[in-house]
């Protein structure tokens, strides 16, 4: 029984073992493999072309860059809300890029870890206008689409239970399936992330005036990728991809400018950079990784109007996903 246990252990270290060099596997293979959604405007959808694009590919595309100093280097593998965790812990992926909540119970109890939040959200209600209602405390005794498998039922049983409401849970465990039930009028509200209403509002519904996002907003949904726990170097990568990122914008770096800004004699930028070397050997990358991400796919802002915000068709404010200085939450913490 003991020379069984310690088999068993074995076996569990080796599998640990293995699944923490994910940088060397990510190099040997040739290509980073990113796990989205299976089709979100904004976030993770594929284009006219059938390519792949969104805040969140583009946070995929940056830790290509910055590990083979190339962006198309990127695979996607489309998940739903059940595949997503159990694709990451098994390894079929690298990261998840995939508008998921950050929460105690995610980023602790299954062996995943989240490298930061790129996008500040909260649940809230896409109705038809012609339902006659104005706040969701109007919403007693309604039909509420939701997609299984998230974080939206329990907050929704929640806040109904905080505010005396009843409702009727409508669930599907597909995506699309929860858009097309709501089309269809089975049910009287769609309930997700504020960002995934605008989304589906723009994108997925035939007469987009006739819909409307009620006011609430219910809860906090912190979104961001997460990574394999035990596996300290490769979450350093992501996690300093995106803080490379906001520290572009802070600076005034951008895909256009960053050529001229390597003249700079600002220290902050010439360590970004990577003409001041020591940053890319801390994270076992050449000395130009974040020169490579900015350049090929942007900073922070960059990235967020171009998909999700004023140049985008979804015109989502930046709110609080603004840079600290200008009032909002992210901060870039200092490559130094």
């Amino acid at each position: 029984m003991k020379k069984l246990s310690l088999l068993f252990a074995g076996l569990v270290l080796a599998s640990a073992q293995a699944q923490a060099d994910t940088l060397d596997t990510v190099k040997s293979r040739g290509h980073v493999v990113c796990g989205t959604t299976t089709g979100f405007a904004g976030f993770s959808a594929p284009n006219d072309k059938g390519e792949w694009e969104g805040l969140d590919v583009d946070l995929c595309k940056s830790v290509a860059a910055a590990v083979f100093g190339d962006a198309t280097k990127f695979k996607t593998v489309p998940l739903n809300s059940q595949q997503r965790f159990t694709a990451l812990q098994s390894g079929e992926i690298d990261i998840l890029t995939r508008n998921t909540t950050v929460t105690q119970q995610r980023d602790t109890a299954i062996g995943l870890m989240s490298p930061g939040v790129n996008f500040y959200d909260g649940q809230g209600f896409l109705i038809k206008k012609s339902l006659g209602v104005k706040s969701a405390k109007e919403l007693d005794g309604a039909t509420v689409c939701m997609q299984t498998g998230t974080s939206n039922e329990n907050t929704m049983a929640d806040w109904a239970r905080a505010n005396k409401i009843t409702y009727k849970p409508v669930v599907f465990d597909q995506f699309n399936e929860v858009v097309n039930a709501f089309a269809s009028g089975r049910c009287d509200v769609f309930s997700t992330d504020a960002s995934g209403l605008a989304s589906i509002r723009i994108s997925k519904l035939s007469n987009p005036d006739e819909y409307m996002v009620l006011p609430e907003i219910i809860s906090k949904e912190p979104l961001g990728p997460f990574v394999r726990q035990s596996d300290d170097k490769w979450f350093n990568i992501v996690k300093w991809v995106m803080h490379a990122q906001w520290n572009a914008e802070e600076l005034g770096i951008t895909s256009k400018n960053v050529d001229e800004q390597k003249k700079s004699t600002n220290p902050n930028v010439q360590r970004l950079l990577g003409v001041t070397e020591g940053s890319g050997k801390n994270l076992g990358l050449s000395e130009d990784w974040a020169y490579q991400v900015i350049k090929q796919v942007g900073n922070y802002g960059e990235s967020f109007e171009r998909n999700v915000g004023k140049d985008s068709v979804l015109k989502i404010p930046r709110g609080i996903n603004k840079l600290y200085t200008e009032g909002g939450l992210h901060y870039g913490l200092p490559v130094r």
